[in-house]
Parts: structure tokens; sequence; C-alpha cells
């Protein structure tokens, strides 16, 4: 050890609650308050004089298009503001006593708000296009953000500077880098909120159901948004807004009362998402929802081999397309090679099966590789898959798929008499051709859910997790590694062949273009494995919330198509440096990225000290 390293170049991270704009505790509460209040006001007055952008926001007296959004953060920025006071029906909503929540909350105003305006000058040609009240708007959410980081915030003072080797110089570096870190930093400390106080059995179930029921109107909103703008708006919000809610302690609360109530959760969840076809008049919103369950399928497929098994699939979507094609090919379509008309029981059977031979073949031979060895054979089999199937049209190869024009005009399943490409009346309730393939894929997602939790706690699932972390330590204590990853490797592929079967009924043809490794358009591999990471490997609600937002997104921001690839990479950067671990990471894959101490970590000191 260098004999001059002061105590503070060992001391672990810590946090300190202050203000990052040294007010009085009461200003700062009233700023934030009238700040929030008049930025709800601001909603009302118009934002810009033309229609030429959308949403209207030319009209006095009631907010329309982003303006709800800015209305929204608004309102809930004030109401957390407000629980600094300790005002009695609202305590409940900031158990943490947190103020990071509120100044979450006008961070998300500011930056809907903000980014509104921007919008409206850049698209329009300048800040002339911009009405008194968007100005209004401008410093109204200005003023409730800077009331908010006065408010007393739990901050970072980590000290991560290097030592120079001279005590004097390093003291003086190092108070001036704490300086710096306390008031740019922010963190969290381990505050525990107060129990909450005991409810009936009933009323927990009544606010589960209430969570779910305002979580299909979220989800609902995004992906109706009409216009790319709008989304990117509610982007902002939601993704603010749920931090602040995190930080508040709301959402550890309402984990806690799932965790309790596993049987009306899962039920709450499956009767949520069955309601969303019903919240839509037509079938294009209804179309993408169905197009993210397939997604979300074959990402959790995949989170079977990279979350559990840690085994890197670059290649993996081609599973995806040996089922699509093994459907199609025996769909009974005038397109097909073989003169076959399976039922759709069977041709699902058929796809899987299909996957499967395909997943062992490819797996025997090279499941003996390790990492970036393994990672390039199987990328190698993606590109050789979809080159064949390319080419398997009677000139190049046997006649088989039709070559690059794929195998088109497949029909409609039906299944005991039901076509799911017909418009179905059940009682006073309408089901589009859309809505009946969504039903019929949030059923083959429950399935697959159902599989991945049975998987995940068993002796093979914590066999897959031992191979992950150490396969060499595995192996020394009676692993069969190669066995194991074998068996990982087919049932990955089993489940993507099962979501192709129903995504080439979906998308009537398939063609190779749509099995790539990277493109603007999932699914592919490499979106594949980013909606895993990017939801948390190892867990199931992760890699859900992964496929979904990278399905939706490049759905939603068409505008931003020559741009796409840009910012998927650039997000995936910031992703890898703040949060490692995923949007939704499981316990373990926290304490291996995050010190139970650190101000960083979403981990409790008793979470971390338990086994």
């Amino acid at each position: 050890m260098n004999p001059h390293t002061t105590p503070a170049a060992t001391e672990t991270p810590a946090t300190e609650t202050a203000p990052v704009i040294p007010l009085p505790l009461t200003t700062a509460r009233a700023l934030t308050a009238t700040g929030a209040l008049l930025s709800a006001a601001s909603t009302f007055l118009s934002w810009t004089w033309t229609t030429r952008f959308p949403g209207n926001l030319t009209v006095n007296g009631y907010p329309g298009g982003l303006q709800l959004l800015t209305l929204t953060g608004a309102l809930l920025t004030l109401a957390y503001a407000l629980t600094s006071w300790n005002i009695p029906g609202l305590r409940w909503l900031n158990p943490a006593g947190s103020h990071n929540a509120t100044a979450l909350l006008a961070t998300a105003t500011f930056a809907t708000t903000w980014y509104t305006l921007i919008t409206i000058a850049v698209q329009l040609g300048g800040l002339a296009n911009l009405e008194p009240g968007g100005y209004a708007a401008a410093l109204a959410t200005l003023l409730t953000l800077l009331g908010a980081l006065a408010l007393p915030l739990d901050r970072r003072t980590e000290d991560t500077t290097p030592d120079t080797g001279h005590p004097e110089t390093t003291t003086r570096t190092r108070a001036l880098a704490r300086t710096v870190l306390r008031t740019i930093r922010p963190g969290r400390t381990n505050r525990q909120p107060p129990p909450p106080r005991p409810l009936p059995p009933w009323a927990e179930i009544l606010v589960i159901a209430a969570a779910f029921g305002i979580a299909l109107g979220i989800v609902t909103y995004g992906i109706g948004t009409a216009y790319g703008e709008l989304f990117t708006g509610f982007l902002l919000l939601a993704g603010f807004g749920a931090a602040g809610l995190a930080r508040a302690g709301l959402l550890g609360r309402l984990t806690a009362l799932t965790a309790k109530h596993r049987t009306p959760t899962v039920t709450a969840a499956f009767v949520a998402a069955a309601l969303f076809p019903l919240t839509q008049d037509t079938d294009q919103y209804t179309l993408i929802a169905v197009n993210i369950l397939i997604f979300s399928t074959v990402a959790l497929g995949l989170n079977v081999v990279v979350g559990l098994a840690g085994l890197l699939d670059l290649g993996y979507v081609a599973f995806l397309g040996v089922g699509a094609y093994t459907a199609a090919l025996v769909s009974g379509t005038t397109a097909s090679t073989l003169d076959v008309r399976f039922p759709f029981w069977a041709a699902v059977l058929t796809g899987a099966a299909a996957s499967l031979v395909f997943g062992v073949v490819i797996g025997a031979p090279t499941l003996r590789l390790r990492g970036d060895y393994l990672a390039i054979v199987t990328l190698g089999f993606g590109e050789i898959f979809r080159i064949t199937v390319g080419n398997l049209n009677g000139e190049s190869g046997p006649s088989l798929t039709n070559g690059p024009n794929g195998i088109p005009n497949i029909p409609d399943l039906v299944l005991f008499g039901y076509s799911f490409g017909e418009t179905h009346h059940l009682g006073g309730i309408t089901l589009n051709p859309f809505a009946n393939y969504y039903l019929l894929m949030l059923l083959f997602t429950v399935i697959v859910v159902l599989v991945f939790s049975r998987a995940g706690n068993s002796r093979i699932g914590r066999a897959w997790i031992a191979i992950r972390e150490d396969e060499t330590a595995a192996t020394a204590m009676g692993i069969n590694g190669f066995r194991l990853k074998l068996l990982a490797f087919a049932l990955g592929a089993t489940l993507a062949g099962l979501a192709g079967t129903v995504q080439a009924h979906v998308a009537y043809t398939v063609v190779p273009e749509q099995y790539v490794f990277a493109g603007p358009v999932p699914p592919n591999s490499a979106f594949l494995l980013a909606a895993v990471i990017l939801g948390g490997m190892g867990t199931i609600s992760g890699p859900l919330l992964g496929a979904a937002l990278l399905y939706l997104i490049p759905a939603k921001l068409q505008f931003l198509q020559d741009y796409q690839l840009l910012a998927f990479g650039a997000a995936l950067i910031l992703l890898m440096r703040f949060r490692p671990e995923g949007l939704i990471p499981n316990r373990r894959r926290q304490l291996e990225f995050h010190d139970g101490t650190t101000a960083g970590s979403t981990l409790t000191h008793a979470e971390a000290t338990t086994p």
C-alpha cells in the first residue's frame, strides 16, 4: 500500500441529504409548489399560433396534445411537493419521505415541456412561432425544477480521486472533488420507509387491481399516441415519473403486495392484458401489440440461453425463422411446395419441433466453445439460415422456400371452427382479426412465462446459473456443463419456434429479410439480445419490458428512421454506463454490479446481506 494513502482514499462510498441550490427549506417548498401550479395553469394557454404543429396547441381554455403531458407532470409534482408539509391524506404518496421523487417529477415536467417548445421552434422555423403561453410554460417549469433542486436531496459524495502520492496535494484534490460530486451527483441513501398501515386482504387485492388498471391505461395511451412528438413526450414523462415513484417508495410497496398475493397479481395482470384489444377501435394498434407479444416471447426464450445459462447467442432469430417457415409450409397455402395442410395445433407442434431439432443440431457440435467463439459460431448460423432459405428456390438449390420471394398468402388460423381472420361478436364484445391473434399470442406468452419460471426455479435452472457464473467451478461440483447448455439451447430454440408459428400467420408471409442479424426493424438478433440486456437478464418482466420498448419506439418514431440505429447505440452505451444490470434486474445481478452500500444501489442493507 502506498504510505501516503489517506483514509479518504479507502473509505466506502457515502451519501448525504443536502440541496443542490442553497435555499431555505420553506422557500424551496413554496417555490416548487408555486412553480408546479403555474406550470399546470400554463397548459390552458396557447403555446403556438398555428395548427401545423400536431396536437393543436393554439387553443386557450383547455390543454391538448403534449400540453396534457405537462399538466399531468405538473399536478404530480404539486402533489409530491405538498407531501413535504405532511398534509394528511397525501403521506401515502411518499412513504420513503425522499425529496428526490419531487425533483424527478419536476425534471419530467421540465423535460416534456421544453422538448415540446424546442420541437415547435425547430419544426416551424424559429422562436417566433411560440405564443406567450409557451414562454410562460418554459419559465414555470424551470422555476419548479429550481425549487425542487433546492429541497434536501439524497446525493452521492463518493470519492474516486486517484492518489497522487503527495499528502497535501491529494487532500486538497479530494476535498475539491468531494465538493464537486456533492454538488452534481445524485444518489440514494438506504432510508427505510416506515411499515405500511395494515390493510385487510381484500383491500390489498383492490390496490393491486387498481395498479394494473392504471398500468393498462398508461400502456394504452402510449401505444395509441398518434404522432412521434407525442410519444417522445410520453416517454420522457413516463421514464422520469417511474423513477420518481420508485424513489418515493411506492413501487417498492406495490412489489411487496404483489409478492404477498401472487395468484391475484397474476390474475390481474392477465385480465389487464386481455382487456387491451377492447380499448381499441381499429386494428392499427392491436397489430403493434401482437408484434410486441411475439417479440417479447422470443426475447424471453433468448433469456433462457443468455440470462440463465450465460451463452451469448447472436443468431437466435434464426430459430424464430425456422418455426415461421415450418408453419408456413404446412399451412396449406398455394405458395407452399408441400401439399399438406395441418390443423393449427399440429402446425404449432411441427414448428416447435423443427426449431428444437435445429437447436440440437447446431448446439451439439458448438456448445463446447465458450465466450466470443460461441458468439461467432451462432452469428454464422443465423447468416447461414437466412442465405439458405433465400437460395431454396429451385434454381440455386431445391425448391422449398421460394427463395427471396418467400411464402406469401398464408391462410388465417382456424381453431375449433373459430376463424382468427374474421370479426366476431361475443355478446356485446367485438373482436377484430388482430384482436383474435393478440389473445392467442397472449396465451402463448403466458405458456412461455410459465415454462421460464418453472425452469429457472428448478434444479436445472440453478445449474444453468452456476454455469453462467463460473463453468469451471460448476463442472468441478459435478454439473454436466455440456448437457445442460445443450438443454438450454434446445429449450430456447423451441420457445422461439413456438412464437414463429404465430408470426407467420399474423404477417401472412415469411421472407428471408425478416431474419437478419441487425436492422432498423425488430425482431432481429441484435434487437433481441438488446431487449434481454435492456430489460434485465434472468428475469421475466425485464425482457418483456425491453422487447416492448424496442419494438414500440421504432414503430412510433419513424421520423428518426435515418438515425434510428445511431440513437439505439447511444441508448445502449448510456444504459451500460449508468444501469448495467438492466431496467428490471434481479437481486443477484444487482449485487454483481453494485455494492450493497453504494448510493446508486437500489438494494437496502438488509437485502445486501441476505444470502
